[in-house]
This record gives C-alpha cells, structure tokens and sequence, in this order.
C-alpha cells in the first residue's frame, strides 16, 4: 500500500499560505453600494476560515439604531466619523475578513489605518448593476433622492479615484458568487505569496 497523501487542492493550499501570508491583517473589502461586499466577503472568510464582520452592522449595534436613523437624527458627518471609530476598532482586533460601507475609503485616516492593518479589495460594480440590486431596499440613505440613478452616477465618478488606491480590483458582476470570491483568492495569492501572475 502506497505512504503517498493526497495532495491538497491547490486552492486549500492556496487559502492556508494567504492565511499564513496575512498575519495579523485583515481583510477589507470596499466599494459602492450594491458591489457585493458583504455577499462576498461573508464567503471569503469561510474559504479563508476568518471571521467575517460588517461594518454597518457593527455601527448600528454601536449606536443602537439603524444606519438610515443615524442619517436622519445626526447627519452624514456624525455618521462618517462613527464609522472611522468602529473600523479602527474592528481592524484592532485581528484578522477578519471586514465589509466595510461606500464611503467609508474615502476618509484619509480610515484608508491610511486599513493600509497599516490590512489588505484592501475594492469589489468595482457598474451603475447598472448597483441600481438593479438596491432598488427595491429602503436601507440606503444617500438614494432617498429624486433621482437614484443620478445619484449613483455621481458617487461612482467621485469615489472610483480613491477606490482605486485599494490593493486590489476584482470585477463584481452577475457571475456566480463564489467565481468572484476565487478571483479574490488568485489575486490575495499572487499578491502575498509572489506568485507570478499567470497571463
């Protein structure tokens, strides 16, 4: 009888060595409304066998109200700097795998904090897709305007400059969700082992 294992699955040993590549970093997925990141990033961490957190989940426990509730009774400014403490608390506590809000990258002290603690993956998301998956929600604030669709347009041509600082881009389209999460596999990989970039 042959001594000879099984060898790993490529992707099995691809995930242990970006765990092992990591450390004590994290994971921070970021991007527009509607790209998927907490749809992605909930399937990552399993992959990744790390704790998966939302951002906006973790404000509204924080606060004790909803995201929409925050916007209405103190502003977008009180929510924007409530929401660069908790990250900031989030990114203390380890590795995770962390969804974060739309406008969350776009503070400099919140982008420079996941640049020290983390890899960033910006999820990039047309405005057709983003409208088709937020449309029929009531939980996004910066929509309730005349015109969604103006709006989104205007968000993406603002954001996408400073999205783009991210450590990497993957393309969230209608695909099966777990293509996209092996993008963000071979591209953590070839990032944090040296992997050569296959062409």
């Amino acid at each position: 009888m042959s001594e000879t294992a099984a060898p790993a699955s490529p992707s099995a040993s691809q995930e242990a060595q970006i765990s092992v590549a990591l450390g004590t970093r994290s994971l921070v997925l970021v991007g527009m409304m509607g790209a998927g990141k907490s749809t992605i990033g909930r399937r990552l961490a399993a992959r990744l066998r790390l704790p998966f957190l939302d951002a906006d989940s973790e404000i509204e426990a924080a606060a004790g109200m909803s995201i929409p509730e925050i916007f209405e009774r103190h502003g977008e400014p009180h929510f924007r700097d409530g929401e660069a403490r908790v990250i900031a608390r989030l990114l203390e506590g380890g590795p995770v795998v962390l969804a974060t809000g739309g406008g969350a990258f776009m503070r400099e002290e919140t982008r420079k904090r996941i640049g020290d603690k983390a890899v960033s993956i910006w999820l990039k998301v047309d405005a057709d897709i983003i409208m088709r998956r937020v449309r029929r929600r009531a939980d996004r604030p910066l929509l309730q305007t005349t015109d969604p669709e103006a709006t989104v347009g205007r968000l993406i041509v603002e954001r996408e400059p400073i999205y783009r600082l991210a450590d990497l881009t993957i393309w969230s389209r209608d695909v099966p969700h777990e293509k996209i999460v092996d993008e963000c596999v071979e591209a953590l990989h070839a990032r944090l082992c040296g992997e050569v970039a296959r062409p």
